[in-house]
This record gives C-alpha cells, sequence and structure tokens, in this order.
C-alpha cells in the first residue's frame, strides 16, 4: 500500500516536470531592459589617445538595438569649447561582427547597433582623440566618460584604464551628465593595482561615469582641440588690453577731430572790428532813418549766420523783392470758408539791381511773360529751381568775400570723408568681432568716423570779412530788438517798417516791428492797398499783417521745401 502511494508521488511530480518545461518550450525569451554589466577596458596611449572596449552582458538576450551618444565637445564656463573625435568604432556579439552605424554631429556622434536575438556579451570599441589635455604647465588629464549616453540603466558598471606611466591623480565621478556625484569606489596606483580602476552601481540611461586621470608632463602628449566660441562677451571683451586701446584710440581721434576743426573749421579773424549791415541813422532830434549798408540782403544775412541756405533765407528774399519793388504779394480772398489761403505774385518794374540767386527766384515766382504764379503752384514754378537758387547764393556768399569756399561744398566733402570712414569702420569692427577680442576698437572707429559727419557739418569757416560782417549782424540783432519802434521819420514810417521785416524775420525782432505795423491802423478803414508791396483781400486791415505773413512764410517754405 505505501508503495503504491509513492509511485502516485512520483508520477504526479514528474507529470508537473515536464509540463513547466512545455511552458518555458513555448513562451520566447523576454529581451533584456537593461544592462547587467557594463565593463570598460580602455587604454592611455602616450601620445594621449584612448582606445575603449566596453563589454555589455544582460540577463536574457540583448534588446533588438542598442544606442549610444558619445559627446564630440565639452564647453567650459570661460567660452572654451574641447572637441573630441571618436574613430575605429567596432561592435561585436561572440563571434559575430555587428553591422553598427555611426552617426557623427557637431556635438555628438551616435552608435546604433542591431543586437536582436543575441545572447553573448556585446562589446563595443572606438578610439578617442583629444582627451589629452594640458591641464597646466605640469600636467597632463585625460578624462573621458567610460559610461555615456547608453539608452538602457546599467546595473553594475567596471572599469580599468591601462596607462603609459605613473599617474598623479585620478577621479571618479557617476551620475546625471550635467551634475555627477562621486562613483561607488575607485582606486589604483599600489602594488596590487597599478592602473587606475573604477566601479559603480545602478546607473540610469542616459547617466555617465567619467574617469580622470592626471600624468606628470611628459608623460602623455597632449591632444586637444581647444576652441574658443564666438560671443559677444568674447567679441567685445572688455579686458586691459583691448579697452585700453579702444579707449585711446577715442581720445587721440578725438583730440584728432579737435585739432582738424580749430584748424579748418574757425572762423578766421576773430576779434575783428564788426561790419555793419544795417543802422538806425539819426536824422533829427527823435528821429533815425533804417539804412541797409553795402547791399547786403536777409538772405545772405541768414546765410552767414548759420553757413546753410535755410529755407527762411529763401522766404526772405522774395519778401525784400517786393518790399524792393520788383514783385507785389497779393493775397486771395478764400474761396470757401475752410479754404487755405492762397496768394499771388505780380511782377513790377524796378530799375534795383539784382545779384544772380535774385534774378533766377525772381523769374521763377514771376515771370517776364506769363500770368500771375500763385503760392499754392510754386512747387511746379520755383521747385524746379530752388537747387540753383541755393547754389547762386552760396556763390554769392563766396563772392563777396565772407566765404574762402561754399559751405556746402565744405561740408559735403567731409560728410563723403566721414561716410567712407563710417563704412571702412563697419567692415572693420565685423572683422575684429569675428574673429579678435578687439570689438571695442572696431566700435571706437566707428565713434569717430560718427564724429567726423557731426564735426564735418561745422567745417565751413567765415573769411575775416565773413567774421567782421557776423559781428555786424550782432549788432544789428540788437537794435532790431530794442530800437524805439516810434523813432522812424514822419511820413515814411510803412516803408521804413516794411524794409526792416525781412531782416528782423531772418534774424530776430519780427513781432515788434510787425505789431509798429498794425499800430499805425488807427482807423475801421480797408487797408487792402495801403502797402505798395503787398495788398490784402478786401476789407483787410493792416494790423492783419502779422497774421497775414506768419501764414504766407509757413505756406511758403511748406510748398517749397516739403519735396
Amino acid at each position: 500500500m505505501a508503495s503504491s502511494v509513492t509511485g502516485t508521488r512520483r508520477l504526479a511530480a514528474i507529470a508537473v516536470t515536464a509540463l513547466a518545461l512545455l511552458t518555458c518550450l513555448a513562451s520566447p525569451a523576454r529581451a533584456a531592459d537593461a544592462v547587467k554589466t557594463y565593463v570598460v577596458d580602455a587604454t592611455i596611449a602616450a601620445d594621449g589617445t584612448l582606445a575603449v572596449k566596453a563589454t555589455m552582458t544582460f540577463d536574457t538576450s540583448a534588446p533588438d538595438s542598442i544606442e549610444q551618444r558619445l559627446d564630440t565637445a565639452t564647453r567650459t564656463a570661460d567660452n572654451m569649447e574641447y572637441r573630441y573625435q571618436i574613430t575605429d568604432v567596432t561592435a561585436t556579439a561572440g563571434s559575430q561582427k555587428l553591422d553598427v552605424k555611426v552617426t557623427s554631429g557637431p556635438q555628438a556622434t551616435t552608435l546604433n547597433i542591431p543586437s536582436a536575438g543575441t545572447t553573448d556579451p556585446v562589446v563595443v570599441s572606438y578610439v578617442v582623440h583629444g582627451a589629452a589635455v594640458a591641464t597646466d604647465a605640469d600636467s597632463v588629464t585625460v578624462r573621458w566618460p567610460l559610461l555615456q549616453g547608453l539608452n538602457l540603466p546599467v546595473t553594475a558598471f567596471d572599469g580599468k584604464v591601462g596607462i603609459p606611466g605613473q599617474f598623479s591623480m585620478i577621479d571618479c565621478a557617476a551620475g546625471a551628465a550635467d551634475s555627477p556625484g562621486a562613483c561607488t569606489f575607485y582606486g589604483g596606483g599600489t602594488f596590487d593595482s597599478p592602473n587606475p580602476f573604477f566601479h559603480d552601481e545602478r546607473r540610469a540611461a542616459g547617466e555617465v561615469v567619467v574617469a580622470t586621470v592626471r600624468f606628470p608632463k611628459g608623460a602623455v602628449a597632449v591632444n586637444q582641440d581647444l576652441r574658443e566660441l564666438w560671443t559677444l562677451d568674447r567679441a567685445f571683451s572688455a579686458a586691459p588690453l583691448p579697452l585700453g586701446l579702444a579707449v585711446g584710440l577715442l581720445v587721440l581721434g578725438g583730440l584728432a577731430l579737435w585739432a582738424a576743426h580749430r584748424r579748418l573749421g574757425r572762423d578766421v579773424g576773430t576779434g575783428v572790428a564788426p561790419t555793419l549791415v544795417a543802422e538806425f541813422h539819426p536824422i533829427g532830434p527823435g528821429q533815425s532813418e533804417f539804412r541797409v549798408l553795402d547791399g547786403i540782403r536777409p538772405g545772405e544775412v541768414g546765410t552767414v549766420v548759420d553757413e546753410r541756405v535755410d529755407p527762411i533765407d529763401v522766404t526772405a528774399t522774395l519778401l525784400d523783392l517786393s518790399i524792393r519793388g520788383h514783385l507785389r504779394i497779393t493775397e486771395m480772398a478764400p474761396s470757401a470758408p475752410h479754404a487755405p489761403t492762397d496768394w499771388t505774385f505780380a511782377r513790377l518794374t524796378s530799375t534795383d539791381p539784382l545779384v544772380p540767386y535774385e534774378h533766377t527766384l525772381l523769374d521763377a515766382v514771376a515771370p517776364v511773360q506769363g500770368d500771375p504764379v500763385k503760392v499754392s503752384n510754386l512747387a511746379g514754378s520755383v521747385g524746379a529751381v530752388i537747387g540753383k537758387i541755393q547754389s547762386e547764393l552760396y556763390d554769392e556768399v563766396v563772392a563777396r568775400g565772407w566765404f574762402a569756399r561754399r559751405p556746402d561744398s565744405t561740408r559735403n566733402q567731409w560728410s563723403l570723408i566721414g561716410w567712407i570712414s563710417l563704412a571702412v569702420a563697419v567692415v572693420v569692427t565685423l572683422l575684429l568681432a569675428a574673429f579678435t577680442h578687439f570689438g571695442l576698437v572696431g566700435l571706437a572707429l566707428i565713434a569717430l568716423a560718427l564724429g567726423v559727419l557731426f564735426v564735418g557739418q561745422e567745417m565751413p569757416a567765415r573769411t575775416a570779412a565773413g567774421t567782421a560782417l557776423l559781428g555786424g549782424l550782432d549788432a544789428l540783432r540788437g537794435s532790431l530788438l530794442t530800437q524805439p519802434v516810434d523813432t522812424l521819420p514822419a511820413g515814411r514810417g510803412l516803408s521804413q517798417l516794411s524794409s526792416i521785416l525781412p531782416y528782423a524775420i531772418v534774424i530776430g525782432g519780427k513781432d515788434r516791428w510787425l505789431q509798429a505795423v498794425a499800430a499805425t491802423d488807427d482807423d475801421a478803414e480797408d487797408d487792402s492797398t495801403d502797402l505798395d508791396w503787398y495788398h490784402g483781400p478786401d476789407g483787410w486791415q493792416l494790423k492783419d499783417l502779422g497774421a497775414s505773413l506768419a501764414n504766407f512764410v509757413t505756406t511758403v517754405q511748406g510748398t517749397l521745401f516739403s519735396r
């Protein structure tokens, strides 16, 4: 009976074992999702190259593919970058050579290893160039992540490094690539273990184990590929040398510009006696007559003052031609309640002599044969000759001896020099910023070129006669601002006041003289034709002259110079 029970139990055990074996045979083996051991056998050669052989084992069969990313660029805190080259990449599984795909990029070399179905250890080998760097004058350091960029976690890591000579320091860091900590343990340099060895455990996918070995100078050759990265801080470095050169260049260039302006752009004859332009000449007790001396015209006055032919100079010349009897300005009645004001010019006969720029302006606004020109049409009739008028006015101030050279020609010459200098400075700055640390020197050159453009506008210089005339203009301005308006000759008040207005418009004081014209209007009668040179619409009075002239000046300037 006992033997029968025992036999039954044996048959049951054999059946369970057979069932388990059948189940195992029927279920395919699952590929490993982790590396059981990652063992590195590396060798540092005397020429600085590092040969790495990594052997990976798995609990079951290897996964379909293994991917590993080897960084080939390491950036330092001071904007330098170490570059590495990966060569001689191979992969095997037992005696089988695996067709590893190597993809090289600017920052990393990626290995894709087909390993489907293999149960043998997978061995990856490669050679690193550039890992031996000069630490200081007396040592060379080889630093390389023996484990890095793997797409699988690693249970246990072990590594040893063959060395060509005695090392002076070793270190090991493990963990996240951007902030690794300490390895489990490492050592070397003893009788039993002369070569460095490293051990770490449980590394997640993508984590690193970085081995560092330092040698005395001469034990290992430096083969680093160290490059400086381009940054704004590097290109425009404020280090003592580039900063000092830039500041020195600014100081010397600024002094040169100052000296050039002092020598070439300074008026001649500073301190000479002023040449009077016009005066209030006494003709009796409490009476003075306004007299223009030497035929100096308002447009010429304005050009001498600021060395430019401004819109106000041309407009004042129009008024002066009218007051001298060559033109009559007629203000037209508005065509509608809100229509803009318009004026016409009618040419008059006068024996008063004209200079070329006055002839050109007069012919443009009031042709000898033709209909009166409206201000609203000045852009067509005068716009084409404004450049000629300005040019002839520049010629006139040179012919009168107030400038040795046309002010616009002087400005144009210096502007050309300035723009060429600026273009050269910009090119030099780009080159300096791209290839050196001296971008600040380029910025200093740009600043000096801009300085040439600015100073060039101030380079026209008056002659001694021009300086004397400028002094006379200051005296005239003072008179126009202070001369009592009730001292003009009796019976000639409107004529005298009219002669003063173009000069007051150019150099100042026009409001008080326009008020003096308005003060002569002591009745409510129509004054539209009381002035020979300016006629108003019906109902216009002398007290309206100030507003009419302000409107006229603004409209003429806008029409002629808003092209």
